[in-house]
């Protein structure tokens, strides 16, 4: 099997599942619990919180673990909206994008349908690249004599179906110099990328979420990150996570996520690692535009705009969902964007607001690379790909 759809998911490493099968056997006991056994499996915890700590470039402190990325953005931003409303019931809008991961963008509509919040939606340009030279004008815009009326902006750093990557440095100085709060979802940064939250050279951001399962963890587990001083209201009441986030922790996950960080830091922190998975993505988008006539890559291939392992590509006329069945009957696994949409026969809402033909959109799949994937593979798969192309490129009628 050709396994392309890393950004869904990624393969646990086999350090990573032996960390959680030793805490299933050894560690099983309730962190909670004021015995030695319950010390023991906290004390684990903590180390695996210092590992996290390390790939964050933060203290470990700052690091609150969830039950998974979407309950971290969900922690980030009800949690932040709530603490900034009881202060100011006037902060109610959200700032954020239409080419969000669904676990923003649903929640945001939801937030707003209940009257929780409003949202005002920031434009995309044509390589799925953020505008964000009017956002400095809205929070202008919505300054009142009782203060902002903004609560806070949600952005992620890097786009889970084009592997785009936005401009979060802006972003956090312009929200830094009207003191509003940035959210930054980093579920397809962290890991794949160094992260030094605390440098000088790292943008402004006040809140972070990412997901073990996207660098070789284990599911079940998310990271929040809270830069000190910004109030963040439990959506779980509780008093584990120091207050943040209630619930037993899962240690086999939280311990398999400390072992996932370290070799996740000592990956990333050597660019050649980086430049070669890089240039398999290159070699797998060169190899299928010029197999598949009227193929196109959906967004920019400038390599400084986009993250290594990251390809969307549309082929005109065929359907999406036709070209992944026929893929995957041929080992050959990639998806037709984020993965918590599949099902959908709609075309891809991130490609819609960058202004891709709809007919293109339809015929559109990603393709997303891991740290472990070979030349060996990226030759299979566009042998494969141009040849289910080409199969229902003759089905068509006319």
């Amino acid at each position: 099997m050709v396994y392309l759809d890393n950004n869904a998911t990624t393969r646990p490493s086999s350090e990573v599942v032996a960390a959680m099968v030793s805490a299933v056997e050894t560690y099983w006991h309730n962190p909670s619990s004021i015995h030695r056994a319950g010390q023991d499996a906290k004390h684990q915890i903590e180390i695996a919180r210092g590992y996290v700590a390390g790939l964050l470039g933060v203290k470990s402190r700052e690091v609150t673990f969830t039950g998974s990325g979407t309950e971290a953005i969900d922690l980030a931003i009800r949690g932040t909206l709530g603490a900034l409303k009881r202060s100011n019931p006037k902060k109610n809008i959200i700032i954020t994008t239409p080419i969000e991961h669904s676990a923003i963008g649903n929640l945001c509509h939801q937030l707003e349908k209940t009257g929780q919040a409003r949202v005002i939606m920031l434009g995309v340009d044509r390589s799925g690249v953020v505008d964000v030279t009017g956002l400095e004008a809205i929070i202008k815009e919505h300054a009142t004599e009782g203060g902002s009326e903004i609560a806070m902006v949600s952005m992620q750093w890097v786009n889970n179906e084009t592997g785009v990557v936005q401009p979060v440095h802006r972003v956090g100085e312009i929200c830094d110099r009207h003191n509003v709060v940035f959210h930054c979802d980093a579920t397809q940064w962290v890991g794949k990328m160094p992260t030094a939250l605390h440098s000088a050279e790292s943008p402004k951001i006040d809140l972070l979420n990412a997901s073990a399962h996207k660098f070789h963890g284990p599911k079940g587990v998310g990271i929040l990150w809270v830069r000190r001083g910004v109030q963040l209201l439990p959506v779980t009441p509780g008093s584990q996570e120091l207050g943040r986030r209630g619930g037993t922790e899962p240690v086999p996950a939280i311990l398999g996520l400390g072992v996932a960080a370290v070799q996740a830091k000592a990956w990333v922190e050597d660019e050649t690692n980086r430049d070669a998975i890089s240039k398999l993505r290159n070699r797998l988008e060169v190899g299928i535009l010029a197999a598949c006539e009227g193929s196109v890559v959906n967004t920019t291939t400038d390599p400084a705009l986009r993250l290594w392992g990251t390809t969307s590509i549309g082929f005109p006329k065929l359907e999406a969902e036709a070209m992944l069945l026929s893929l995957s009957e041929r080992g050959v696994c990639v998806s037709a964007g984020s993965a918590c949409a599949s099902g959908s026969l709609d075309p891809s809402p991130v490609l819609l607001a960058m202004g891709v033909d709809e007919q293109v959109a339809h015929g559109s799949i990603r393709v997303s690379l891991s740290r472990e994937t070979t030349i060996e593979e990226i030759d299979r798969a566009i042998e494969v790909i141009s040849g289910v192309v080409a199969q229902l490129s003759r089905s068509m009628p006319g």
